[in-house]
């Protein structure tokens, strides 16, 4: 049976959806801002832009690890403990690869500090695990706004940093004392714990993942969505900072990390999003999405020497792919609080699985082939998420696996309005 409001954990605090979503934007920022520095990461420590790649590879692998290993605990366990570690680990492996004195220490270092920096994905279904029914899309929008902007401007950022100070080891300095930051202010902020302390094993867990995926078609549509357009995403801005300090653009990683905040515009009208899927439903949310980052794909690949039209592609690819995570998380949040954080774990591993693909499959396209085969590659990744949500307006085939969220205790999703 679900708890009630008033015996339900974390019930007694209200979601602090600025403290959230500022949050989630410092943390998320440690998977992007590397981005914008590989070109200077290559030519730092003397080896090949493919092999520099690599760090933008790792950073996703480690993210998806970290999905996978330590969000379901979000479920069970104490939210503050859990925060508090996973602060304290992150700030520490930044320091490692700030010092980093070759590339495989350094991605060995982003491996580690990315798979410990998925709090964004444990404060999301807190956000909407405390904002309840018919409001879970709107805080969705809003937290998801803070990771979008810690997305894009932490390229700005860390770009800005290394142009100033001449070493892209500084900009890992800046984000560890950042999240250290953190770790002084947001434990104490959060609810003791999301759902009922767990009795079961954590190996029960990890196990009991594949199931939800078999159990509830929203989580697969969702996952499946995910994974197409965050390759696509991932191709793009993993292979942007060389393309823009290749000739006859000849750009240095400054001017890569600002498109970052030429991206901001994309970023405020994604809030949007949530507001949109509340009202209209998840499939339309997402197909709009897939149109508008399908186009800036189309405009970055046809012009690509235009800085005015590399710049409307980055926009509109923001804007498209963060709709489509909104409107994907909104339909998942609605199968029940008590596995909230698992049925995050599973869409987000599938997310990030393919945002490394697409970040490999981008940094091989481009040095084999140029920046026109990287764009196709993305592109090819939008349609396959056109199919996905095209195959979701199908009537769902009954199912007979059991319901493992009646089991434990959950609710049963609702449709939102427009949903079929």
């Amino acid at each position: 049976m679900e708890p009630s409001p008033r015996s339900a954990p974390g019930a007694a605090r209200p979601v602090n959806v600025p403290l959230f979503a500022v949050a989630g934007a410092v943390t998320v920022a440690n998977i992007y801002f590397p981005q914008p520095l590989l070109a200077a990461v290559a030519r730092g420590l003397d080896v090949s832009d493919r092999t520099a790649g690599l760090v933008a590879s790792a950073a996703q692998i480690g993210y998806a690890l970290g999905i996978l290993l330590l969000v379901p605990l979000a479920d069970t366990a104490r939210l503050r403990r859990l925060t508090s570690v996973l602060l304290a680990v992150t700030t520490v492996a930044l320091l490692v690869a700030a010092a980093a004195p070759d590339v495989l220490t350094l991605t060995l270092a982003t491996l580690a500090l990315s798979t410990t920096t998925v709090l964004p994905q444990i404060l999301t279904p807190v956000a909407a695990v405390l904002a309840g029914p018919g409001r879970q899309g709107r805080v969705v929008g809003l937290v998801g706004l803070g990771l979008t902007l810690g997305a894009t401007l932490s390229r700005t950022v860390s770009g800005a940093v290394t142009d100033a100070s001449g070493s892209w080891r500084v900009a890992y300095l800046v984000a560890a004392a950042a999240t250290a930051a953190l770790l002084c202010v947001l434990p104490r902020r959060l609810p003791e714990r999301l759902g009922v302390p767990g009795r079961g094993s954590y190996a029960g867990l990890l196990a009991g993942l594949p199931r939800l995926l078999a159990v509830h078609r929203e989580l697969r549509v969702s996952a499946l969505l995910g994974a197409c357009v965050f390759a696509a995403f991932s191709v793009f801005w993993a292979v942007l900072a060389f393309h823009l300090a290749a000739p006859p653009l000849g750009y240095g990683p400054g001017a890569a990390g600002f498109f970052g905040a030429l991206t901001l515009p994309a970023a405020l009208l994604s809030a949007s999003a949530g507001s949109l899927t509340d009202r209209y439903g998840a499939r339309a949310v997402s197909s709009g999405g897939l149109l508008i980052a399908g186009l800036g794909l189309g405009a970055a690949g046809l012009a690509p020497y235009s800085p005015t039209a590399l710049v409307a592609g980055a926009n509109l690819l923001v804007l498209g792919v963060s709709c489509c995570q909104v409107a994907n998380q909104a339909r998942i949040f609605g199968i029940g609080r008590t596995v909230a954080a698992r049925v995050n774990t599973v869409f987000m591993l599938a997310t990030f699985g393919g945002g490394a693909l697409g970040s490999l499959a981008g940094a091989w396209l481009y040095a084999a082939y140029g920046w026109q085969a990287a764009l196709l590659a993305a592109g090819a990744s939008v349609a396959a998420g056109g199919l996905v949500v095209a195959r979701s307006a199908r009537p769902a085939a009954p199912s007979c696996v059991p319901d493992v969220t009646r089991e434990a205790g959950g609710i049963r999703p609702r449709t939102p309005q427009g949903e079929t």
